[in-house]
């Protein structure tokens, strides 16, 4: 996966990228040709770079797409239009760039996919998701699992980021969650038994209307698909594909492209939907579970 430059957006520049193929490929040209075309037009152009823009491993400023609408015979204003006001917005920095100290290039990947995610399905089988979790949970999970490393500064600064990146979850048009939740994640107590249940009174809250689908899987239904690790389904706008990443131990992430993996993570999480308990049940019992840590 190309993982995004600085606060740029990664699904806006492969919408980009995949219109300029397309537009390349309409107008009967070849890579090579299409270069040879646009050597008298005036920039810095080469197969390669050509190959890296349409393979979403380089990005284009707006004066270069000009030149490649003009060479594709693009001239519909309003195409022309959405398309340079895409290149425009894929070279926007914004909120993630205040934090680029404290971003890791796998979390700045997830967090520019999550700015414009259409829907999102997961499988946690250790700890609340990011996305989910309150203020203090929060900083009890990094405290613990960063008990040296980080200064207290550093610390804030990263709670900060999380409560930050939930802001999706308050836009006009948030996307549809649907999380699964293994019981595991109720019961191991982060912080203090206070902090646990204020985290499932939110996880009630948040998932007694949409955009939130929240399922518990209880001990007692057994193991299932999905148990080497949890998981997490990004859809996101046409073109591009759906995108999955999950845990790739001290490391970080590891992110998959590859359509027939991601095929059967979407199998897999289908799956565990009907293995788990069912909305209702599930909200019933992340009830109980608060009021036990009273």
């Amino acid at each position: 996966m190309t993982e995004s430059d600085g606060g740029s957006s990664i699904v806006r520049r492969w919408q980009l990228a995949a219109a300029l193929k397309d537009l390349r490929e309409r107008a009967g040209l070849t890579q090579d040709q299409a270069v040879e075309r646009l050597h008298g037009g005036g920039g810095k152009w080469s197969t390669s770079k050509l190959s890296r823009v349409e393979n979403r491993e380089h990005g284009i400023r707006p004066r270069e797409v000009e030149q490649l609408l003009d060479l594709y015979g693009v001239s519909d204003p309003v195409e022309r239009e959405q398309l340079l006001t895409l290149a425009a917005r894929a070279r926007e920095r914004d909120w993630r760039y205040t934090y680029g100290p404290d971003l890791s290039m796998p979390l700045r990947t997830v967090v520019s996919l999550e700015a414009d995610v259409i829907a999102i399905r997961q499988f946690e089988i250790m700890v609340v998701p990011g996305l989910l979790q309150t203020t203090d949970y929060t900083r009890a999970l990094i405290e613990a699992t960063s008990p040296v490393t980080l200064s207290p500064i550093e610390v804030d600064r990263r709670v900060a980021l999380r409560m930050t990146r939930q802001h999706i979850l308050r836009k006009e048009r948030p996307p549809t969650i649907h999380v699964i939740l293994d019981e595991g994640v109720l019961r191991r107590v982060v912080g203090n038994r206070s902090i646990m249940r204020d985290q499932l009174r939110k996880l009630v809250d948040l998932a007694s209307e949409p955009p939130l689908t929240l399922q518990v899987l209880p001990f007692g239904r057994g193991a299932g698909p999905g148990f080497n690790g949890p998981f997490t389904l990004l859809t996101l706008p046409e073109p591009t594909p759906d995108v999955l990443y999950g845990e790739s131990g001290p490391s970080g992430m590891v992110f998959i492209e590859d359509q027939e993996r991601v095929r059967t993570y979407t199998l897999w999480h289908g799956m565990l939907t009907q293995l788990a308990l069912s909305r209702g049940e599930s909200l019933e019992m992340l009830g109980e579970m608060a009021t036990s840590f009273e």
